[in-house]
């Protein structure tokens, strides 16, 4: 991914209001955000918990979604939608994103189960156990990174109402 600056993060919410956009706090530790490592930016507001972000990149521009903390959580350990490991080291929440346009400003959402703080790009990256990793472990960390941005992509799309 590369590099993004306060106002291009700001910029690219498509289900957020301008006053959203400006009331938006970046995560504490952006400027150590390691780009070459990240697949997308995601973080938890740190004055609304229950509000979180994430932002994608797409073809031309990044897609950033607003989401909102489910009122009520799994009670079983759930599958992250986005990096799907199922050893998981960190919690998964249901979160919920109202949709870009106009069926968002008519209340229309999606909802999804993703990593509580956005831990996926490092969760796909980490050495697979022998098990699944074969005699290719590095092949195999590849195919995890391109399955989740191919995941966010489909998600950026849902939101955007530009696939299903």
């Amino acid at each position: 991914m590369h590099a993004l600056t306060e106002s291009e993060i700001r910029s690219s919410l498509v289900n957020a209001t301008v006053r959203e956009r400006k009331s938006l706090i970046l995560p504490p530790d952006f400027e150590e955000t390691n780009w070459e490592r990240t697949d997308f930016v995601g973080w938890r507001d740190p004055k609304q918990p229950v509000v979180g972000y994430v932002v994608i990149p797409t073809g031309v521009e990044p897609v950033g979604i607003m989401l909102r903390l489910g009122g009520r959580q799994p009670r079983k350990r759930p599958l992250c939608s986005f990096c799907e490991d199922v050893l998981l080291p960190n919690d998964v929440a249901f979160f919920s994103a109202k949709l870009a346009g106009a069926a968002g400003r008519k209340g229309d959402t999606i909802g999804t189960l993703i990593c509580s703080n956005f831990e996926c790009s490092k969760n796909v990256r980490m050495k697979p156990p022998p098990t699944f990793g074969g005699h290719d472990p590095e092949a195999v960390r590849q195919q995890r990174i391109e399955s989740l941005r191919t995941r966010l992509a489909g998600f950026a799309g849902r939101v955007l109402g530009t696939s299903t």
